[in-house]
């Protein structure tokens, strides 16, 4: 399990600095079971001659192996990337910046954290729902209760967001947050502990179906009523100025 690796040792095997970097996945969304791998995510920063000359730049890095015993897939982007990204309605890097499961952090994380505020908008639900859709129709093919409860994480997360603006992974916390959570979510968080890729055994799918369908709609009307501006217009050229200034010396403090 993740209390077992010393991930920080990961982060310092890493070719170029990086501003930050956490724990993602099943971790961060509060199932992980007893075999998950660990998920560590990031933004890495290269050399000014990577990005102005003539070579394709790295702006992603992944890579997959075995530590200690546990499968550890770490991704990161490069900052100017992972800003883009955040600026793309892209809930899944927002996560991974603010999610408290922090293995790396500097000033410059802390700025990009105080700076994501500034890009949420109505339009993230685009995100949670799509994401959501993909993972129930997993869900239908494999039957396990990983695609199960990443469908409700997405939308609860959808949910919340629109509500109150903040962005919350942790399912256990969204069932405390989002009224609307069917109250069986805890069971299933205890049952996807046994095995990472464990079936969804005894549920039923009709009232599954039923429950997931309540949610879409309860998505709808949040953002239908979100206090959320519908496009982003206040954080772009600090984030420009932040990516600008974090290039020439590469210096991270903290």
């Amino acid at each position: 399990m993740i209390e077992h690796l010393d991930l920080s040792a990961v982060v310092a095997e890493q070719p170029d600095p990086l501003p930050f970097a956490t724990v993602s996945g099943a971790h961060l969304y509060g199932f992980p079971s007893r075999d998950s791998d660990v998920d560590l995510r990031g933004a890495h920063l290269l050399p000014l001659d990577a990005l102005i000359g003539l070579r394709e730049a790295e702006e992603t890095r992944g890579r997959t192996w075995l530590r200690d015993g546990v499968e550890v897939d770490l991704v990161t982007h490069d900052l100017r990337k992972f800003v883009r990204l955040m600026l793309r309605r892209n809930g899944y890097v927002l996560e991974q910046l603010l999610s408290p499961l922090v293995v790396r952090t500097s000033d410059l994380h802390a700025e990009l954290t105080a700076l994501a505020p500034g890009v949420l908008t109505t339009r993230h639900a685009h995100h949670y729902r799509g994401f959501a859709c993909t993972q129930w129709r997993l869900f239908e093919k494999n039957g396990e209760l990983k695609s199960l409860l990443y469908t409700f994480r997405a939308l609860l997360t959808g949910i919340h967001l629109m509500r109150s603006g903040e962005v919350v992974a942790h399912l256990p916390t969204l069932c405390g947050t989002v009224g609307e959570a069917p109250a069986y979510l805890g069971e299933l968080i205890t049952a996807k502990a046994e095995a990472e890729h464990g079936p969804a055994a005894g549920t039923d799918r009709e009232r599954l179906r039923a429950d997931v369908e309540a949610l879409h709609r309860a998505l709808d009307d949040a953002r239908a009523a979100s206090p959320l501006p519908e496009t982003a217009t206040g954080a772009y050229d600090a984030l420009h100025d932040l990516v600008v200034r974090a290039r020439p010396g590469q210096r991270l403090q903290g």
